[in-house]
């Protein structure tokens, strides 16, 4: 597996790497301390597998350089944001512009792991301070998910939200619902284009939004 760490502390990279070393298995680390270099590094490694990015880097405006790592990443490459901001907006903002999740630089090393594994098995993790219902309205997320929208989803479609809202992967939420993982699939397109947002991200925040699901933060603990 082949990880972008992208930070301008030459510390946390440091330490970062010592807790990616517990993943196990052939790790190949590629490390950049602003934008520019992350962007170079995306351009000369076209086999990233994830990438670990902090927001506050020099070289141009995370706003810009996010976007830009998204569309030069294969697609489906996680980019996930690694900050000490607790900034709501700001995290929210990164949703909005394809991160796959948010740990935060306080977090400790097993929830670091975790939170890392759920993002690399097809998961979302966001901390679930973050999901708190009624914390979202006025957060640059763009308007707020319906009861409306929602009630052009099925029963089952509901089911597979609320679980996509704990941050699940498709292969965990067919276990669940013992379902097929293809159908899962089918029933997570109609979600996002029920709920009108582009990634399962967002359609987490969406689930907390409406109220479907709470966090399951236990996941964190195994």
């Amino acid at each position: 597996m082949k990880i972008l760490i992208a930070d301008d502390h030459e510390l946390f990279r440091d330490g970062l790497r010592h807790v990616l070393d517990q993943l196990g298995g052939p790790l190949t680390i590629v490390e950049a301390s602003d934008f520019p270099q992350a962007v170079a590094a995306v351009e000369r490694e076209p086999d990233i597998d994830i990438v670990l990015l902090d927001l506050s880097m020099p070289g141009m405006p995370w706003n810009e350089g996010l976007p830009r790592l998204k569309e030069l990443l294969p697609e489906g490459t996680p980019v996930i944001v690694l900050s000490a901001s607790d900034d709501r907006r700001h995290v929210l903002q990164a949703v909005n512009l394809g991160a796959a999740g948010f740990i935060p630089k306080t977090s400790s090393s097993r929830v670091m792991l975790s939170a890392l594994k759920l993002v690399l098995s097809g998961g979302v993790y966001l901390p679930p301070a973050l999901l708190e219902q009624g914390t979202m309205q006025g957060d640059g997320m763009g308007p707020m998910a319906s009861e409306h929208a929602v009630s052009f989803l099925t029963p089952r479609q509901r089911e597979v939200l609320a679980l996509l809202g704990q941050g699940k992967s498709n292969k965990e939420i067919a276990r669940v619902l013992q379902l097929a993982e293809g159908t899962v699939k089918l029933h997570v397109t109609a979600i996002l284009k029920a709920l009108n947002v582009n990634n399962r991200t967002r359609a987490v925040v969406a689930a907390s939004q409406l109220g479907l699901t709470t966090p399951d933060s236990s996941q964190l603990g195994r």
